[in-house]
């Protein structure tokens, strides 16, 4: 298997996951404020949206890249 079909099969695995979950999270932690030995630290739930049209394009353009014509 060549470099083409496998960007190929990622991108279409890649705009399922999109479609299915259609986001991720993660934590962020930052410092707010520190006073001597005290310090305080904030953990932040960030929310990042997939949107729907990413997630199709990425299926389509990995559809493309396995039906094109290929110059061996």
């Amino acid at each position: 298997m060549n470099a083409v079909r496998i960007s190929a099969f990622a991108l279409i695995i890649a705009g399922g996951l999109g479609l299915a979950y259609g986001g991720f999270s993660y934590t962020k932690s930052t410092q707010q404020a520190q006073v001597g030995p005290l310090e305080l630290t904030v953990n932040e739930q960030e929310t990042v949206n997939i949107p729907i049209w990413a997630g199709v394009a990425a299926i389509a353009v990995g559809a493309l890249l396995l039906v094109a014509p290929r110059n061996s």
